[in-house]
C-alpha cells in the first residue's frame, strides 16, 4: 500500500462519495449554491443531471450534512422499482416497517411522518439518486408526494438525480406536469485541466499530504486529458498511479508511470475480437486542422485496430472516420452516390 510510503494520512482516491473530499469547481460550486437556495425557499421539486462519474452523490451528501440539525433526510437509491416499491423503500430508509402495507397505508403513513416533521419545525428532503432508471409511473408517483403541502409551504422538498437519460424523460409529453414543477435544474461539467490539478491536490492535502508536488506537470496534463475531467476516471488513475510509483520506488510520479498506467487500463487488451477499421487520410485532416489523436496517426492500413487509444482519442478518431466515410459517400461534384 503507497499510504506510507507516499506520506498520506488515508486513502486519498477512494470510491466511496465522502463529502471531506468534495472539490467545488465552479460548475460544483453553482450547483451546491442552487441546490441549496431552492431548498431554504422551499421550491419542492429540484434536479441535479450530470455525466456519471461527476460526483453527484458526493455533492448531495454534502448538500445534506448542511441541514443535519433541521430537517428528516432519506437517500435512495433503489430505483429499478414499481410504485409500491417505491414507497416502501422510501419508508423503510425512514425507520418504518411497511411490509404487510397496501399502497393506501404506506401513503397515510407517509403523510403523518410530513405532518410530525412540519410540527416541529423541520424540513423534509428527499433525495432520489440514479433517477433515471425510474418508470413513468413511478416518476409519477413521486410528483403526486409533492401535493403533501399547507397552504403557506411545501412540506417536502425533492431532489431528482441522474444522468442525462434523466432529461431525455422530464422532456417527454407525459411527465410534462413533473417537468414544470421542477423549479431548479442543475448541472456539472467536466474538469478543465487547472481543475484537475486542484481536484488532485485537494484530495492529496485533506489524506493528509504536505510536501512537494507528487505529480509532475507532464503527468498532469496527461491525467486531465486521458480521464477528460471526469472525477472518478482521475481517482481510479491517481489511485493506479500512485500504487505504481510505490512498487517502483518512485515518489514522484511522472509521465512515464501515467503513460503505463493507462496502457494497463486499457480494457482492448482484455476483448475477444478487435474490430478493424479502414484506412484513413489523416496528413489532409491534419492540413485541414481538424483534431487527430496523435497515437492514432500508426493506424492507417486497412484491418488494423485502434486497441492503442486511450477513450478520448477513439472518439474522437471515430468522429473522424464519419467525417470520412461522409465524403467517401459522394461523388466528386459533391452529388451523393
Amino acid at each position: 500500500m503507497f499510504l506510507k510510503f507516499c506520506g498520506l494520512r488515508e486513502q486519498p482516491f477512494g470510491v466511496t462519495p465522502d463529502p471531506r473530499f468534495l472539490y467545488l469547481s465552479r460548475a460544483h460550486r453553482e450547483a451546491l449554491a442552487s441546490l441549496y437556495c431552492g431548498i431554504e425557499a422551499g421550491r419542492g421539486f429540484l434536479a441535479l443531471i450530470a455525466k456519471p462519474g461527476m460526483g453527484k452523490t458526493t455533492l448531495l451528501f454534502h448538500l445534506l450534512e448542511k441541514f443535519r440539525g433541521n430537517a428528516r433526510t432519506a437517500f435512495l437509491f433503489q430505483t429499478q422499482c414499481s410504485s409500491r416499491e417505491f414507497m416502501r423503500f422510501l419508508l423503510a430508509e425512514l425507520g418504518c416497517e411497511t411490509y404487510e402495507q397496501d399502497f393506501v397505508r404506506m401513503h397515510d403513513e407517509f403523510n403523518k411522518l410530513l405532518l410530525q416533521e412540519a410540527r416541529a419545525g423541520k424540513r423534509f428532503i428527499i433525495v432520489v439518486d440514479e433517477a433515471q432508471n425510474l418508470d413513468a409511473s413511478v416518476l409519477e408517483t413521486i410528483r403526486l408526494l409533492s401535493d403533501f403541502e399547507t397552504p403557506r409551504a411545501k412540506l417536502l422538498q425533492i431532489i431528482l438525480v441522474g444522468q442525462p437519460e434523466l432529461a431525455d424523460k422530464l422532456a417527454s409529453p407525459k411527465l410534462s406536469q413533473l417537468r414544470q414543477r421542477i423549479s431548479v435544474l442543475s448541472g456539472l461539467s467536466p474538469l478543465s485541466l487547472e481543475e484537475t490539478r486542484n481536484y488532485i491536490d485537494h484530495r492529496l492535502r485533506i489524506a493528509g499530504y504536505s510536501g512537494a508536488p507528487l505529480f509532475t506537470p507532464e503527468a498532469m496534463q496527461v491525467i486531465a486529458q486521458f480521464t477528460e475531467g471526469i472525477p472518478r476516471n482521475i481517482n481510479n488513475l491517481c489511485f493506479s498511479a500512485l500504487s505504481l510509483g510505490c512498487a517502483l520506488g518512485q515518489k514522484v510520479i511522472g509521465l512515464s508511470v501515467v503513460e503505463e498506467v493507462i496502457s494497463d487500463m486499457d480494457i482492448t487488451k482484455h476483448v475477444t475480437q478487435v474490430p478493424s477499421i479502414p484506412s484513413m487520410d489523416y496528413a489532409a485532416h491534419e492540413a485541414s486542422g481538424s483534431f487527430v489523436p496523435a497515437r492514432a496517426a500508426r493506424f492507417t492500413r486497412a484491418g488494423e485496430s485502434v486497441s492503442g487509444l486511450a477513450p478520448a482519442e477513439a472518439r474522437a478518431y471515430i468522429e473522424q472516420l464519419a467525417v470520412h466515410l461522409r465524403g467517401w459517400k459522394r461523388n466528386p461534384d459533391g452529388t451523393e452516390v
